[in-house]
């Protein structure tokens, strides 16, 4: 074969392979651009559900604060003045991480369940089930929101508290990553309660029966030294209990409790209920009936 015969011949396979890394390149691309507007619906999905509370922030935000500065008032000052100090931290101190943990923990759930329900009611879930966002993005969207809900109401309880003559200031990373890891368990916890339910009274249920009761009873207002057997070894079967008495250690470096156990029983619960709610959601189980 002749020299021109050998560059005819290598002259196709150059611009074969060319043309193979330009489309690897387009492919590449189509990629980037689709990861990119997946991004974008996640963040639009987020941003309508932040203003979906915030457009009614007076019922949603204001009113859930006042509620615990009510009882900031009432308890901390009515029994404060009779209790004086729980494990060596004022009574007035001692109750804010309760308080903070009361609220955060029902506006989490309430703001995932009930936003997700009617948007299953309404039917406009098969709509946003269709769109390119993966579910991941779609259930982090929904959590986030919750997330940042309740931190906002947690937070701004205690700063109030702080400027009603209180000093929660013990450790703020230890409680803000408790609050935060809270917010989330119980913004999954939404989610699938908000999938599985059938109606509103489904959706009260679980906060009427089960997260009431247990935040009640997880040593908001008072240490389990404090109350009589069985019913103190009781109180350590509440998950709440570690819940709570971490955002305290936070707070007044004290606790209950072992805080790397909260740490834990957070991380474990986060990813159960996490991972239910990412199955119901792939499965589309009772939101595409």
């Amino acid at each position: 074969m002749s020299v021109s015969d050998e560059r005819d011949v290598k002259a196709p396979e150059g611009g074969r392979e060319a043309a193979r890394q330009a489309a690897l390149e387009k492919i590449a691309r189509s990629r980037d651009v689709a990861q990119e507007r997946q991004l974008l619906g996640a963040w639009t999905l987020f941003y309508k559900e932040i203003l979906r509370f915030w457009t009614i922030a007076g019922q949603t935000v204001i009113s859930p604060v006042i509620t615990m500065m009510l009882y900031f008032l009432v308890f901390g000052y009515s029994l404060g003045d009779r209790l004086q100090e729980i494990r060596g931290v004022p009574y007035v101190d001692f109750l804010v991480p309760g308080l903070v943990m009361l609220a955060l923990i029902t506006n989490s759930y309430i703001n995932s369940a009930f936003s997700l329900f009617i948007t299953k009611v309404h039917g406009t879930i098969v709509d946003l089930l269709v769109t390119p966002l993966t579910y991941v993005q779609f259930l982090g969207a929904y959590v986030a929101a919750a997330v940042v809900r309740a931190m906002l109401i947690g937070s701004i309880i205690w700063i109030v508290a702080w400027l009603m003559g209180a000093s929660p200031f013990y450790s703020v990373p230890v409680a803000l990553i408790f609050m935060a890891l809270t917010s989330m368990a119980f913004a999954f916890i939404g989610v699938v309660v908000a999938i599985l339910g059938e109606d509103f009274d489904h959706i009260n249920l679980l906060p009427n029966f089960l997260i009431t009761p247990l935040t009640f009873l997880g040593g908001v207002f008072y240490s389990i030294e404090m109350l009589p057997a069985p019913w103190d070894t009781v109180s350590l079967f509440n998950p709440v209990l570690y819940m709570v008495n971490g955002v305290r250690y936070g707070m007044v470096g004290v606790s209950d409790v072992p805080v790397w156990q909260g740490a834990v029983m957070l991380l474990v619960l986060n990813a159960i209920f996490g991972g239910v709610a990412l199955w119901l959601l792939k499965t589309g189980k009772k939101l595409r009936d």
